[in-house]
């Protein structure tokens, strides 16, 4: 029954449909958002991949297919590659100087994070605690935007390798962050 009601919904999402449109959001925009944010840092630019990533779930609909995957595994897949493509164009592009400000002033402070999520700070030090392949995993995977595949590659290790070292870090990180932010 759920495979024909996303195929129902996606075809009226297909044709325009404007409530078709707001269920879906309704549906997948905040984990949409929660993913953006996570692997952008800035509420700004998780809105923004937001909005593109429906957009282009829009777009796509009339090539979702309820028999090949889930509706949100497929919505998801397009987040993952939107937040893949800002990530290697935020790593390409230069970041803007501008030739007014003094060298002597220190840089702003990084962004706040909403809610319960983690400061910067703290998510590099637990990175850095990490054995070298747990966090040369995570680093290539969610800051550099590499597949699992093209990490394996690009190490020289199995794939399994890869998936078991980006798991055991991403839990060592998550258990560090909840017991020592607490307590700080």
């Amino acid at each position: 029954m759920v495979v024909h009601e996303e195929r129902v919904l996606m075809q009226a999402v297909a044709k325009g449909d404007e409530a078709a449109v707001q269920a879906l959001f309704e549906r997948f925009g905040a984990l949409v958002f929660r993913h953006a944010y996570q692997a952008l840092g800035t509420r700004a630019e998780a809105e923004d991949l937001v909005q593109d990533v429906f957009v282009q779930v829009w777009r796509t609909a009339d090539r979702f297919d309820p028999t090949k995957a889930k509706l949100v595994t497929w919505v998801m897949l397009i987040t993952r590659r939107s937040v893949i493509d800002r990530l290697r164009r935020r790593a390409v592009r230069p970041k803007a100087v501008h030739l007014e400000e003094d060298a002597s002033v220190s840089a702003p402070e990084p962004e706040r994070p909403i809610g319960g999520e983690v400061h910067e700070g703290a998510l590099r030090r637990r990175l850095d605690e990490l054995p070298a392949l747990q966090r040369d995993v995570i680093e290539r995977i969610y800051l550099q935007g590499f597949t699992l595949r093209e990490v394996s590659q690009q190490m020289n290790v199995p794939l399994g390798t890869v998936k078991s070292a980006l798991s055991r870090g991403l839990a060592r990180v998550r258990s560090r962050l909840g017991t020592n932010e607490q307590a700080g």
